[in-house]
């Protein structure tokens, strides 16, 4: 019987629009530096899928500025601090892209019972802060469903990489944050390719300098290929949200969530009377190990993951979780389901059948 993929908050399948732009570019020859008919060509290229990313996040064309991931996209975000008093901040539950530059320890947002407190606890303590519109482990929204803004009080790095793709990307009565960050290959784009976003009146201080690409703001030659698919697939994904595509999954994901919490008395679904993205099960169950129901699925033919795991072989328990004030054991029990446009009712009544079948053996066990 064929694998069932339900991994799709790690990396989602290349979409055939993207697949069929990129093929496409492969055959433009110029550089996009170059002023000739072939380097207007491929120039051509960058420019159309940046309006294509415009149009998915609702900026102008000239805030977007394409980076080699996500990641990258970040640190550009950290390395303007200094521009916004010199102090820089990340929820424990951001990623750990953004996480990991985080100067001060601060509390989490994201509660045990699936609220999420006010922005008001960060106040005097950084200049610029990193929160997530959603959460990529609980897939725990902001509670009005909106991107994260600036205020007064502190500058905005908005993580969407999540959020992009399954909802729509809405701004707080039209205020934006100074920035924020996406990444292609959660949309059904490419991997290696993604986007920093620009609201403010600076072009931001450069982290790669060089040849003075992306207007001076990113060197390094473009990836046009991957820049080609990007585009494709955020245009893709935008009318697939307009579309009201995610409705069904959200309710396979709904499903999925009351049938292993029917089979086990202990387990839980992270946040589920919280807003939440419609694709993602956070399914905690105490003293079982993340780790070993990722093996066991593997092995039954579905992939799933325990936590927000980005490095080769990382499997751990979940730092998100601990944050919100769970103990060990349930922290350590969770794995992250998370659905796609293509999983079918049948994967997940597959899924739950053989990850009920593996918990009734590790109970007894246990016993």
């Amino acid at each position: 019987m064929s694998r069932v993929y339900l991994d799709h908050n790690a990396t989602t399948p290349l979409r055939a629009e993207a697949r069929a732009a990129m093929i496409a570019a492969m055959d433009v020859v110029g550089n996009p530096s170059s002023v000739h008919a072939e380097g207007r060509a491929a120039k051509g290229v960058v420019e159309t899928a940046r309006a294509q990313v415009a149009e998915l996040v609702g900026c102008l064309t000239s805030q977007v500025i394409f980076t080699g991931s996500a990641t990258e996209a970040a640190a550009l975000a950290v390395a303007q601090k200094d521009r916004h008093g010199g102090a820089f901040a990340a929820l424990p539950t951001e990623h750990d892209c953004l996480n990991v530059w985080s100067e001060l320890d601060l509390p989490a947002l994201h509660r045990a019972d699936g609220t999420v407190g006010s922005l008001d606890v960060l106040d005097g303590q950084a200049t610029l802060v990193a929160v997530s519109a959603a959460n990529s482990e609980t897939g725990i929204m902001m509670p009005d469903g909106c991107v994260v803004a600036s205020d007064g009080d502190r500058t905005v790095v908005c993580d969407i990489t999540q959020l992009a793709g399954k909802m729509p990307v809405l701004y707080p009565e039209g205020r934006k944050p100074a920035y924020m960050i996406l990444s292609a290959h959660k949309i059904g784009g490419p991997k290696g390719v993604g986007a920093f976003i620009n609201f403010t009146r600076d072009d931001p201080q450069a982290i790669l300098k060089g040849g003075g690409q992306e207007m001076g703001r990113r060197s390094g030659t473009e990836n046009v290929i991957g820049i080609a698919g990007f585009g494709a697939a955020a245009e893709a994904a935008h009318s697939d949200v307009a579309a009201g595509k995610w409705h069904r999954v959200e309710k396979l994901r709904n499903i999925l969530e009351e049938s292993l919490e029917a089979a086990s008395e202990v387990t839980i679904s992270v946040g589920k009377d919280s807003v939440r993205l419609p694709n993602t099960a956070c399914l905690a169950t105490s003293g079982w190990k993340g780790e070993t129901q990722v093996m066991q699925m593997d092995l039954a033919g579905f992939s799933v993951s325990a936590g927000s795991a980005c490095s080769s072989g990382k499997v751990s328990r979940s730092r998100v979780l601990e944050a919100m004030g769970y103990d060990d054991q349930t922290a350590g029990g969770a794995i992250r389901v998370s659905l796609g446009l293509d999983t079918t009712e049948d994967d997940v009544a597959r899924f739950c059948d053989a990850w009920i079948s593996k918990y009734q053996r590790h109970r007894a066990r246990a016993a």
